[in-house]
């Protein structure tokens, strides 16, 4: 169970998880120390996963976007084997609803995307959502 601390915690880090423990047990009123062990048990419970970086792809000029798959057969290894091997997707997510997943990409021009969506007929069927701007970052 989180306490407001946690969150806290947990805020400071979406923000920037270089900083130091110092500096966050500032920020949430701990001392050094303390914010260490409790960012050590959010790690030890799985709670905070990983530490990444947040990259801005528009000033990478690349064209985001978003893919809605749809599956054929029930056997979805081939898709995921496919979509695994590709540096240009950055995200995927198995979804409830409409589709069975969904994945985020990156490409570099429009016929690295042409390239991607033809091999991509092979494994599944799909709906194409290009991101025009982003407009909320966390």
């Amino acid at each position: 169970m989180l306490d407001q601390t946690d969150m806290n915690i947990l805020k400071e880090l979406s923000k920037n998880s270089r900083l130091t423990m110092k500096a966050l047990g500032e920020k949430v009123h701990l001392t050094g120390q303390a914010v260490a062990n409790r960012v050590l048990k959010l790690e030890e419970e799985g709670v905070i996963e990983a530490y990444t970086i947040s990259i801005d792809w528009q000033t990478q000029k690349t064209i985001q976007t978003f893919l809605q798959l749809y599956t054929r057969s029930h056997h979805h290894e081939p898709l995921l084997s496919f979509l695994y091997k590709k540096e240009e997707i950055k995200n995927l997510f198995k979804i409830s609803g409409e589709g069975c997943y969904m994945a985020e990409g990156h490409f570099s021009s429009h016929d690295e995307l042409d390239q991607f969506l033809t091999e991509l007929t092979n494994y599944a069927n799909y709906k194409l959502s290009i991101a025009v701007k982003r407009l909320i970052h966390q």
